[in-house]
């Protein structure tokens, strides 16, 4: 695995395209706090999971005061696709070139069957007002993702 960001780190800058084709930036979310979590392909079962967890419990998260971005390797188009689909309300960013995910330090090495390959690491980091990584969270499935994070919001804001 590569060098991932840890907490206390000052999240780097970047811009992407959403599902839209709009410009998202990092700077955007500035005195915000900001969950931007990582997967590996829209439309698969887990991501898919994943995906609607943060969706069926958007308003904890707003009570939270938590913003949601997903950064997938995924073109804008699918990431349309599959906003449409799952009814997502919340932004899918579009790394298709990993430069973000080398950043996070969510791309390397990864296996399945047998078989290496590169691809993105299943994991999320909460972002504070000022930037800066709170949180990190890697140790969860698809399906207890949301349940992980709110756990630990429930923890530090009592929502």
């Amino acid at each position: 695995m590569m060098n991932t960001l840890k907490i206390g780190d000052l999240v780097p800058q970047f811009s992407l395209p959403d599902q839209d084709g709009e410009q998202v930036s990092s700077s955007d979310f500035i005195g915000q706090r900001l969950l931007i979590y990582f997967y590996p392909k829209s439309m698969t079962p887990g991501c898919t999971l994943q995906a609607c967890g943060l969706r069926d419990n958007m308003d904890k998260f707003q009570k939270a005061k938590v913003e949601i971005l997903g950064i997938s390797t995924d073109k804008p188009e699918k990431l349309y696709r599959f906003v449409e689909q799952e009814l997502l309300n919340f932004n899918l960013l579009s790394d298709t070139n990993h430069e973000v995910c080398k950043k996070f330090g969510v791309w390397g090495e990864k296996s399945l069957m047998g078989k290496t390959y590169m691809g993105v690491y299943r994991m999320s980091f909460l972002i504070d007002e000022n930037g800066r990584v709170e949180q990190v969270f890697n140790n969860f499935q698809p399906s207890n993702h949301h349940n992980i994070i709110l756990d630990y919001l429930c923890i530090t804001d009592k929502i």
